[in-house]
């Protein structure tokens, strides 16, 4: 699981959850939940929320969610939907984001988790490279 190191960081950085372990997610009221419009976990069952808006992880199990491939890159960058980026901020972005979710971390993991991770990490990877250069950015957003 996390080291107490790692869970620092990621509540440093602002993608681990603070609270009690089992609580609903602030996105997931009782009526989404009746619903089914709040994803459920792979692992737990438990229904998942974002955790610091991103939603890599279950708030429950923490287990490593698979990845949304409708988010564009300027919501997983953390970015205004602009030509004008800020390319500091990019850059911490991808780093903070690749400390997450890179296969590296994940070697220990379960299959389906190492997989998850190389996709986060490729889309990751593709929403930086394609918003890190203004002609691609701009490519990009009139696509």
């Amino acid at each position: 699981m996390w080291s107490g190191r790692t869970r620092a960081l990621l509540r440093v950085w602002g993608l681990w959850p603070t609270g009690v372990l089992g609580r609903r997610p602030i996105s997931c009221n009782a009526a989404s939940l009746a619903g089914s419009n709040c994803p459920q976990c792979w692992n737990c069952g438990g229904p998942r929320g974002p955790i610091g808006g991103d939603g890599f992880f279950c708030p429950q199990c923490r287990a490593l969610q698979p990845p949304d491939s409708t988010r564009d890159h300027f919501s997983l960058m953390d970015c205004n939907r602009s030509f004008r980026v800020d390319t500091v901020k990019l850059q911490h972005r991808y780093q903070q984001l690749q400390r997450l979710v890179h296969p590296d971390f994940f070697s220990q993991r379960s299959q389906i988790e190492k997989d998850f991770s190389e996709k986060h990490s490729t889309l990751v990877n593709d929403a930086y490279k394609t918003l890190l250069a203004p002609l691609t950015r701009g490519v990009y957003l009139v696509s």
